[in-house]
């Protein structure tokens, strides 16, 4: 046990702190424009789930995967016993269930939102099939994000669409067990470059109130305009109750999905504090999923995952050692350097060699990342998936 107070404060927040992993950040994904080929990369589902399960093993806090319904069950839904198999074989379990409705060519003019009733019903069922795999692998949180838009003016009825949306969640809704949740994603732009059907927090919080109370809204950290205070999102959102889950990452100009922290650790310290103040207001714990989602384009995939977990574990013990009696003092009193100054105090502290000893103390490597490179599995792991990656790459005249 600690003995300093430090100490306790942040192996406190680290024994209750989880982050879960995208399956699909292990496989040779890339951008719009292309993708770079890695040896190593996971080309299967059990793949992923291996590589997934070597930033828990080094970490401690990834304990959960989630997954991309078309990409990580071949054969829908029969896919599932093979599939939790796999996870349990790796030390990982299935977290959050995510459809895919912007792949397939029927989504051309959208899922929920397309004028097509046929491709809307189409929609649905995916969403329906996602919901009966939830309940399979024990999953608590279906995630929604729709490419939904349009990309010209006039050539959308954008109440129409909003209209068919409500109705596609409160159907969604209607199918969900006791235990489980609808997040509802929102994005500003992209794919869709006039409109998109569920652009913004105030957007998806009212899609998800319309939807019924299982239903809440997930934060993705690169889908805001610039300068744009997610912390204060979070703030309203924590007092409407509705704050179910984030995707973090990070970003430079929009929707970058760079490593988490890379650019802006002080905003992802921000959040964290946000919602541990209104932890320490109401005394009871935040029904939040964290996940990552970004892209591992060019790093390698599972070193820049472990490096993703350790600055959450890091940002998120500097949030638990804000002095919130303090804060509150100074914020009554209007006495501003004072409490920017609990903050930024938390913020400039050292928690590395604390949550060295929480790891060792908890059967950890104190160094994730050097663990893993000593480990040899970057290695096995592209010299048995080598050939298979080489082959995808695709060549241009």
């Amino acid at each position: 046990m600690p003995a300093d107070a430090l100490e306790q404060k942040v192996w406190k927040a680290l024994d209750g702190f989880r982050i879960e992993l995208p399956s699909w950040g292990f496989a040779n994904t890339g951008t719009r424009f292309g993708k770079f080929q890695q040896a190593a990369a996971a080309t299967t589902t059990a793949e992923k789930l291996s590589d997934a399960g070597q930033v828990h093993r080094f970490t401690g806090c990834c304990p959960t995967v989630a997954v991309h319904v078309l990409w990580d069950f071949p054969d829908g839904k029969f896919s599932v016993p093979e599939v939790m198999l796999m996870a349990e074989r790796h030390g990982v379990k299935i977290g959050a269930i995510n459809p895919n409705v912007f792949q397939d060519q029927i989504y051309k003019h959208g899922s929920l939102g397309n004028p097509d009733p046929a491709v809307r019903r189409a929609a649905l069922q995916h969403i329906l099939d996602c919901i009966e795999i939830a309940s399979a692998t024990g999953s608590r949180d279906i995630s929604l994000w729709f490419a939904d838009g349009s990309s010209y003016p006039g050539t959308a009825n954008i109440r129409h669409r909003r209209r068919w949306f409500e109705e596609g969640l409160v159907e969604a809704h209607r199918n969900l067990e006791p235990n489980q949740r609808l997040l509802v994603e929102y994005k500003p732009f992209e794919p869709a470059f006039y409109h998109t059907d569920i652009a913004d927090w105030g957007m998806s919080l009212l899609m998800a109130r319309n939807a019924g109370p299982q239903a809440k809204v997930l934060v993705d950290t690169g889908h805001h305009y610039q300068a744009q205070n997610i912390e204060q999102i979070v703030a309203w959102l924590l007092s409407e109750n509705m704050l179910g889950g984030f995707h973090f990452n990070d970003r430079r100009y929009a929707d970058d999905d760079l490593t988490l922290g890379s650019i802006d650790p002080y905003q992802v310290f921000r959040i964290f504090h946000e919602i541990a103040l209104f932890e320490w207001e109401t005394g009871r714990r935040a029904e939040i999923a964290y996940m990552v989602d970004q892209s591992h384009n060019l790093k390698d995939k599972i070193e820049e995952t472990i490096q993703t977990a350790v600055t959450a574990q890091e940002l998120y013990a500097k949030a638990a050692l804000v002095d919130h009696a303090a804060l509150a003092r100074h914020q009554g009193k209007s006495a501003l350097v004072d409490a920017e100054e609990c903050l930024k105090d938390a913020f400039a502290t050292d928690v590395r060699p604390a949550i060295r000893e929480w790891r060792k103390a908890n059967g950890i490597p104190a160094e994730p990342l050097k663990a893993f490179r000593e480990s040899g599995y970057q290695e096995r792991a592209a010299r048995e998936r080598g050939a298979k990656n080489a082959a995808a790459v695709t060549s241009y005249a």
